[in-house]
């Protein structure tokens, strides 16, 4: 199995952190935060790596090399300017091929074990398989529902379910990108999300350890302690 890592925003909720350094490089605990996801990768027995670039990207691409380090293969996909999350998928897809991959937010660092994630197999109804956390303080209205067997549901007033907040951590088939109807060179990856959930064809799981979405400096300043405790 591939993984892909998206490395490409622009990082401005976290500047001037970002100014002179692209957001996957900012440090907590002392380490990169793409690091995390290699080593977590590593340990998963994942060895071949996609991470698309745009932004301050010479930066990561020197810094990761060619992934040896961490016994793995890193493909960069580079990007004009950052494609947003489903246009990136879609720039990559020749590097991921078509079987079912990982796929990570650069700028998330979560304390579950990649391995939990890719022996979920994915039947040939679905086309991928989410990773939801508990809502965070700053997202509380959340993103998805999930009913009883596992499917993912948008409309969760309608059917009395709590909403959850999507992880940035996924199970994916090229298929969600490549087939959507209305891809185009730059757009979010949630747009396929809404496409599958209509069609029945997404399931996720909740995880309710550590997870971060480090997107401002007092978010990292709280995983750096969390890290170092």
């Amino acid at each position: 199995m591939k993984a892909m890592i998206l490395a490409a925003g622009l990082g401005n909720r976290m500047r001037p952190l970002t100014d002179h350094t692209p957001k996957p490089l900012l440090c907590a605990g002392n380490k990169p935060l793409i690091e995390y996801h290699l080593e977590n990768l590593q340990r998963a027995g994942i060895h071949e790596v996609i991470i698309n670039l745009a932004y301050l990207g010479e930066k990561i691409r020197m810094h990761l090399g060619d992934g040896k380090r961490w016994n793995l293969h890193i493909h960069y996909s580079q990007e004009p300017e950052p494609l947003e999350t489903g246009g990136a998928i879609l720039r990559a897809l020749d590097l991921l091929g078509k079987d079912t991959f990982l796929l990570i937010n650069g700028d998330v660092w979560c304390d579950i074990e990649f391995n939990d994630v890719v022996t979920t197999p994915l039947n040939t109804t679905q086309s991928g398989h989410l990773l939801l956390v508990p809502n965070p303080a700053f997202h509380p209205h959340g993103d998805f529902a999930l009913d009883d067997s596992g499917l993912l549901l948008e409309d969760a007033q309608k059917n009395h379910l709590h909403r959850f907040t999507f992880a940035g951590i996924s199970l994916l088939k090229p298929a969600l990108v490549s087939d959507y109807p209305n891809k185009r060179e730059k757009f979010p990856l949630v747009e396929t999300f809404r496409h599958a959930i209509a069609q029945q064809q997404l399931r996720g799981q909740v995880h309710y350890g550590y997870w971060s979405d480090v997107g401002t400096p007092e978010r990292l300043q709280q995983l750096n302690n969390f890290l170092n405790s």
